[in-house]
Parts: C-alpha cells; structure tokens; sequence
C-alpha cells in the first residue's frame, strides 16, 4: 500500500474502518454476470454505457438518499444503466450486504460490489458479479486478484494515475477504473482521465470514474477512451429530494446520441 500521508482525513478515516472489518469464515462461489458483454450490448443499442451507483450518501454529497435500494436500481435499468454499482461500506456511505443482495436479486444487469476491500476474507462478505479494487490501497493486488478470480468475480481496479495503472497491469487487471477524484483534497478533475487513458492497452475495458454529472461530461469521457462511466451522484442527486432517477440515468445514457 502507498503512503496514507497524502490522503484525506474523510479517506483515512474509511481506511481504519475497513481495516477493522472482518470477513466470514465461509467462501463465496459467484457465476458473474459480464460487465464487458453488458458494455458492448449498451453499446450496441445506440446508449453511452454507464454502471449507475445506489450510494444512499457519502464524505463528498450534500445530504442523503434513503429509498429503497432495489426499487432504485430497478429505475436506473429501466434509465439505460449498463450495470449498477452498489455501496457496501456501512460507516460513511451507510451501504451494507443486504442492498446489494436485494439489487442483485431485482436486476438482471451486472452488480458490481463498492467497497474498501483490503483482504482476501473480505470478498467472501457478498455475492456480486464484480468487486472493486483499489490499486493504492491494497499490499498485494496481484494476491488479491487471483483471490477474486477464484471466487467467481470479475474485479474492477481503480487507479488514479500512471503508477498505479502500472501496478494493476502487472497484476493482470483487464478492467480498470480511472478516478478522477484526488484522494488527498476530494477535488475531482477530469483531465485525471485524459491523461492516465491513452497509456492503458486497447484489451483492457476502461472505466471512467467520479466527476460525470453532465451530458457534455459524458461524451468528453467516452472521446477520451472510456468504454463506460461509473455515476453515482449526479444520478442519486443527494439532497434534491425524489428526484427522478430512471431520467437522470436516460439523459446520461442518451449523451453521445442526442449531442
């Protein structure tokens, strides 16, 4: 893991809570669901591939979101959503195992499971069709990878620049989320993208993540490289009151075709 000396406090507070979060004594077993084969039928369709996040709240979002996380998912589905992403980690994005549970019993789209995995017992917490891992946080991506590989999942691996995209390819990752939110200030810049994408090798499907909020963001993602987005906030709209998610989701899916 790198230094936590640049990280925020908000992060490093989520990192000494996951650290204290232990996994059950059983294993999990998953047949996935393809995100990559779920990207390209998005695609196909004419829609900009997106995997919309039910992330009840977070450090960064101005309020909260507490529908039903199932009937939430449904919507973002029924919006265009290629696949849907799920928070787990309860203490700062008050997301648990049984919401990802229900969203993955309610849709028929990849789920992928959010969360600060750290260790290999860890994976074995829920049944998801993939899992994130974050390249800056783990010792032994490479370890933990073939663990997730073992259990079924596809994983996702997050990176935020050259050197982690480095150490995730080396550790054999095929599909790669670029954040484009700093970790040390929480400020999100889309040129993080711009930059870390054009070195990520064409086999690889290539996420965008964090920052997207707008139609505009969308295509300027996609120009860059991405093969689908990651959006929670600007779906979920903390702190609007019920807002209409399966629109939010249409109008982000919809970007490339109605520009």
């Amino acid at each position: 893991m790198n230094s936590e000396t640049e990280l925020a406090p908000a992060v490093k507070s989520i990192l000494e809570a996951a650290r204290e979060r232990s996994g059950p004594d059983g294993r999990v077993s998953i047949e996935a669901r393809s995100l990559p084969a779920a990207i390209e039928r998005a695609a196909a369709a004419g829609r900009d591939p997106v995997i919309a996040e039910v992330k009840p709240t977070s450090p960064t979002a101005e309020g909260t979101r507490d529908d039903d996380p199932a009937e939430l998912a449904r919507a973002m589905v029924e919006g265009g959503a290629a696949g849907i992403s799920v928070l787990t980690e309860p203490t700062h994005f008050d997301g648990s195992p049984d919401a990802l549970t229900r969203v993955r019993e309610a849709v028929d789209v990849p789920v992928v499971r959010k969360d600060f995995v750290l260790e290999q017992s860890q994976l074995d917490v829920v049944e998801a069709d993939l899992v994130l891992l974050i390249a800056r946080f783990v010792d032994d991506l490479a370890g933990l990878l073939e663990a997730a590989r073992e259990r079924g999942f596809q994983a996702l691996v997050e990176v935020h620049d050259r050197d982690e995209l480095e150490t995730a390819l080396e550790a054999g990752a095929t599909i790669i989320g670029i954040n484009n939110r700093d970790l040390a200030r929480l400020e999100v810049d889309l040129e993080t993208f711009e930059s870390v994408a054009p070195h990520v090798p064409e086999a690889v499907t290539l996420i965008a993540e964090s920052g997207v909020s707008a139609p505009a963001d969308v295509r300027r993602m996609r120009e860059a490289g991405a093969d689908a987005l990651l959006i929670g906030s600007a779906i979920m709209d903390h702190g609007a009151g019920e807002t209409d998610v399966t629109a939010n989701t249409q109008r982000l899916t919809q970007a490339t075709a109605e520009r």
